[in-house]
């Protein structure tokens, strides 16, 4: 699903114009880029949560060259479904107050 299909399919379940329905997506996705940017998590209850991870300092091979590389110590980010986000996708029901 693409985020084109997204729109529409908002767009067609709440009667939203499509044009404000992916200015709304698109103003999300910015505030969560920016937010994670400054390395704050951001937690949508019910839904999951977008988290920053630490990877810490490692050394890799380049075996063509026969050299060693140090990858730094970075932030990735990475989402977190919650419990009834991962029940829904397994074809299962948990009720609203069972979720973290």
């Amino acid at each position: 699903m693409t985020k084109a299909d997204i729109v529409k399919e908002i767009a067609k379940k709440t009667g939203i114009e499509s044009y404000t329905v992916l200015t709304t997506i698109e103003a999300f996705m910015e505030t969560v880029k920016e937010n994670m940017a400054k390395e704050e998590n951001i937690y949508l209850r019910g839904f999951g949560s977008f988290i920053i991870k630490q990877r810490a300092e490692k050394t890799a091979r380049n075996i063509s060259r026969n050299t060693t590389l140090i990858i730094p110590a970075h932030n990735i980010p990475a989402f977190k479904p919650a419990k009834s986000f991962i029940a829904k996708v397994a074809g299962k029901d948990i009720p609203e107050e069972e979720e973290e």
